[in-house]
């Protein structure tokens, strides 16, 4: 049974690597503008779920329903083009390319969709501006520190307006100084834009931010959200 009124939702979804069961029978919803963490020991299926749900990985068994519409019947070019456009990336190492600058960093995934530079570097302008680090405009990755690097990786993330923003460990490499204030900010901007996020965590800190939590263990999900 899928929510009422979820924006993205997995129903039972298994898959495995080789002989290794990553997820088994996991079920997980998120409405638009809701930010839900997913919480887990370490190889618990946490990152694979997330992956499932952003059509990066494809399950074994079990749906996936973005916006009404089935992932599996998407066509690869399809779901690449959703994690260009409305879906956003934070990672925990932020991934950023080394040889670009701050503002070419936040305006890739705009210069991927078409939009001229100007236009592509002046949104993300804003954006820097938003997350606290506009005076890093200039500078390459490695002219920054971890918290700052993240900033503008949410930036990045956030950019397109996506629907859905999908940060996994996103503090994970970061201070707990700088952990607090990213989260701050990526949960400031997400709801601002009422962009739902997944928000993988093994975190309690981190999950606070959170307005549900969903926990992962062995696989198998409990997501209160289909008990309702």
């Amino acid at each position: 049974m899928t929510p009422a009124g979820s924006l993205l939702t997995a129903v039972d979804l298994c898959k495995a690597y080789g002989p290794t069961p990553a997820l088994d029978g996991a079920s997980f919803s998120v409405h638009p503008g809701e930010i839900v963490a997913v919480m887990g020991p370490s190889g618990s299926g946490k990152s694979t779920l997330l992956h499932c749900l952003a059509g990066i990985v494809t399950p074994d068994s079990g749906s996936i329903t973005y916006g009404g519409r089935d992932l599996a019947a998407m066509s690869d070019a399809e779901r690449s083009a959703l994690r260009r456009g409305e879906f956003g990336f934070v990672f925990q190492f932020g991934q950023l390319v080394p040889e670009l600058t701050s503002v070419e960093n936040v305006a890739l995934p705009l210069r991927l969709n078409g939009v001229r530079r100007k236009e592509a570097e002046r949104r993300a302008a804003g954006w820097l501006e938003r997350l606290e680090v506009d005076d890093l405009a200039g500078k390459r990755p490695g002219e920054m520190s971890g918290g700052q690097g993240q900033r503008v990786a949410v930036a990045r993330a956030l950019v397109t307006n996506p629907r859905v923003l999908f940060a996994d460990e996103p503090t994970g490499a970061l201070d707990s100084l700088n952990g607090e204030r990213v989260m701050e900010l990526l949960t400031e901007a997400a709801r601002s834009t009422n962009a739902a996020v997944v928000l993988v965590t093994h975190e309690a800190r981190v999950a606070a931010y959170s307005d549900r939590e969903v926990v992962v263990r062995d696989g198998k999900s409990r997501d209160m959200e289909f008990a309702r």
